[in-house]
């Protein structure tokens, strides 16, 4: 009965949180003000207090003025939407079936959220140009560069394809007339629950594979409460200093690795609550 009260009670707040803040951030991406990035990551920051999510920030966001940056980042649960967002004002480049999802179309479109069918091939320059636009305009775009969900404990290997939005050849025609952009590599970790090392077998608790229903994990997350989640910033890359796309996400994939790595084993510098 207590923990019915209590999802209710979150889920409430979260609804009512959602309605006093939507005619402000639809006014301010009508307007193209600055404050529709901050908005969102103010109302994360709340939602990861309310459903009992700590995220600890070690290093810091890339800033370049004048142009976005792109962070690929490794991907494990649906949390990782809440945790990035409150660690950092940014959008997210996701699969076009989430446009479709009831409730979380909205807040994802609240957030500029950048819709992609990864499936059609043909289409990655073309999608690749989108996410370019979004650079020049100096939003801050994530990566899920593994394409799905894993287990937490292990990385999938990175797709390439859309780093091609940034991983130009140092030298070519198309890169000369672009301010270079930087990728920053970001690790998420969940390490704790209630102040226990998760360990390898208890991580399903904030992981989401792609094969569990959304429903159920969310309401499992949110009776567990007090999960801890590292957001590990990593050195930006400057993507015309690699000769590819392939190298770019390679070299992505690798520093992630290490800092996935370290996290899990506890060798991570002091960090900063949000």
């Amino acid at each position: 009965m207590i923990l019915r009260v209590r999802l209710a009670l979150i889920l409430v707040l979260l609804v009512a949180m959602t309605i006093l803040l939507l005619p402000v951030q639809i006014l301010a991406i009508r307007l193209h003000n600055p404050f529709r990035r901050r908005l969102p990551n103010l109302w994360h920051r709340i939602a990861s207090r309310l459903i009992g999510l700590k995220v600890n920030v070690h290093g810091e966001p890339a800033r370049h003025d004048g142009i976005g940056v792109l962070i690929a980042a490794n991907h494990v649960s649906w949390l990782d939407i809440v945790a990035l967002g409150a660690a950092a004002p940014v959008s997210f480049i996701a699969k076009h079936e989430v446009a479709g999802w009831p409730g979380v179309s909205v807040l994802a479109k609240l957030q500029e959220t950048l819709f992609i069918e990864r499936a059609k091939r043909g289409k990655a320059g073309e999608q690749a140009e989108k996410i370019r636009q979004r650079l020049a305009d100096g939003d801050v775009m994530v990566l899920f560069a593994e394409g799905t969900t894993s287990d937490g404990n292990f990385l999938l290997p990175f797709k390439s394809a859309l780093f091609g939005a940034v991983g130009v050849r140092a030298g070519n025609e198309e890169s000369a007339s672009r301010e270079p952009v930087h990728v920053q590599p970001v690790a998420i970790v969940y390490t704790h629950h209630h102040g226990i090392p998760m360990g390898r077998y208890g991580r399903p608790v904030a992981a989401w594979p792609g094969d569990v229903e959304l429903g159920p994990h969310v309401a499992g997350v949110l009776a567990a409460g007090a999960i801890d989640v590292s957001i590990l910033f990593g050195d930006p890359i400057v993507a015309t200093d690699m000769p590819n796309r392939k190298a770019l996400a390679l070299a992505c994939e690798s520093a992630i690795r290490d800092m996935a790595s370290s996290a899990l084993l506890g060798r991570i510098p002091p960090s900063h609550g949000r």
